[in-house]
């Protein structure tokens, strides 16, 4: 079958698809379903009209009440379409199409069609099972059949990721990998890259795309460009993901975290890249409302209540930020509980949130970790000193400054710190000593300078 696509569509029929487009819009789904399939039947080729309704069908399934004693019948309507299909392949494909506009999820009818729809036949049938690995294999094959090796590398991922026995899938995805390299290796063999590109201005785009920073005009038109593609395939995760990415450059971190959301929600959360994306932008987008409340507050001289206010928002916004730090690293534990690195990133936002007693045996455990033991043991310090516990706050101190041969960064952190910890033992002479430490490498940290510079004025020294 030769695929159609909108602009081979005629006057009338483009017309037709955006009343449906509109209607689909205004969740006017009966009447999107009847315009759609009146295009399909005169321009059954339109697969992106047919992705678009199968969509629209299962959206007004999901949003329907559910019927009980609802018993299907699509058995032996099926069979019937199947049977049409030998004799006649459009009208076949018409009475399949009307099976599916009440039971979208209907196996037997997704697959009865022309090969063409089998992709999408095939993630229809997945959202209700993710993990359907026979599925999954059956759409690799598709994507072997059409060529399509990138797609089918990732199905055999996938399929590997949810049974890493499956050998079969192992040995399909290596091969299927090995071919796609061999088809992507045909681009060096091209004059430029646009040579490959037989529409200029699609080469113009994707040169744009590949730019490592977009601003302004070309910024809002690859938004434009991309939200497009996204209209006709809803279910492509590349396209949710670009317009993330580009929200995200745009700065408008409620869209990108929509559009992060959305694309995750397509790979049914199995992304956890995608899953920390969405966390990370969530903090980010609460940090700037802290950030404005600050200015506020600290250039804020006007009405005393209104200030009252800002503070008060200002303090929940915090403990948002908290919260949402502390409940991420908790499920990234959940998702791998041996990584130590995570501990240390739960120990530490605890600390920072002030659960001080609740971030000791994350951070206990953390100093397992070689790349996290130096901080893990500042901030056990910090909490052994906020719990008034100081004796043990000067032993983990002192441990993690003599693993420091420099007086880099990080032994500055902790030597000040150990500093803080000997002021509260009432111990003058060994905080100050810690002070000169630093104040001998870097005169600008902090408040050194002032502690050692005001003990010789004092004459203490």
């Amino acid at each position: 079958m030769a695929v159609k696509t909108e602009k081979e569509l005629s006057e009338d029929q483009r017309a037709h698809w955006l009343k449906a487009v509109a209607a689909i819009e205004l969740r006017n789904f009966g009447y999107a379903i009847s315009l759609l399939q009146g295009i399909l039947k005169q321009e059954p080729q339109f697969l992106t009209g047919r992705q678009l309704l199968r969509r629209t069908e299962v959206t007004r399934l999901k949003s329907a009440k559910k019927k009980f004693f609802n018993v299907s019948t699509a058995s032996v309507a099926v069979m019937k379409a199947q049977r049409e299909m030998k004799k006649d392949a459009k009208r076949g494909v018409e009475l399949i199409e009307k099976i599916l506009e009440d039971e979208p999820y209907n196996k037997q009818a997704n697959l009865a069609g022309w090969l063409e729809t089998g992709v999408f036949a095939l993630q229809t049938l997945l959202e209700e099972n993710a993990r359907d690995t026979k599925l999954l294999h059956e759409l690799a094959r598709l994507y072997h059949a059409l060529g399509e090796s990138e797609r089918e590398v990732e199905i055999y991922n996938r399929i590997n990721a949810i049974d890493p026995g499956d050998a079969a899938a192992m040995r399909l995805g290596k091969d299927a990998s090995a071919r796609d390299s061999m088809k992507s290796g045909g681009w060096g063999a091209a004059e430029s890259y646009r040579d490959l590109i037989k529409d200029k201005e699609a080469a113009v785009s994707l040169e744009q795309q590949s730019r490592m920073q977009l601003t302004g005009e070309s910024l809002s038109q690859q938004i434009a460009e991309t939200y497009a593609l996204h209209q006709a395939e809803p279910q492509n995760v590349d396209a949710a993901r670009r317009l993330g990415a580009l929200s995200e450059a745009k700065d408008d971190l409620e869209a990108a975290i929509a559009w992060y959301r959305y694309a995750s929600d397509l790979m049914h959360r199995s992304d956890p890249g995608l899953v920390r994306k969405i966390s990370d932008l969530g903090v980010k987008q609460t940090e700037h409302e802290i950030t404005a409340l600050e200015e506020f507050v600290a250039d804020s001289a006007s009405d005393p209540v209104l200030l009252v206010q800002k503070n008060a928002a200002l303090a929940a916004a915090r403990k948002r930020r908290a919260e949402m730090l502390i409940e991420e690293a908790r499920k990234r534990i959940e998702r791998n509980p041996t990584d130590l690195q995570f501990r240390f990133e739960l120990g530490e936002h605890l600390m920072n949130a002030g659960h001080f007693r609740d971030a000791l045996p994350e951070l206990q455990r953390a100093r397992q970790n070689p790349n996290a033991r130096l901080k893990a043991m500042n901030a056990l310090g910090q909490c052994y000193r906020e719990l008034g516990m100081f004796d043990l706050a000067a032993r983990q101190l002192e441990g993690a400054a003599r693993e420091i041969a420099t007086m880099d960064a990080t032994k500055k952190e902790i030597v000040y710190n150990l500093g803080l910890v000997y002021e509260r033992m009432g111990n003058r002479e060994k905080s100050l000593a810690c002070m000169k430490q630093i104040y001998e490498a870097d005169y600008g940290y902090k408040d050194v300078a002032t502690r050692v510079e005001s003990s010789y004025a004092a004459g203490t020294d």
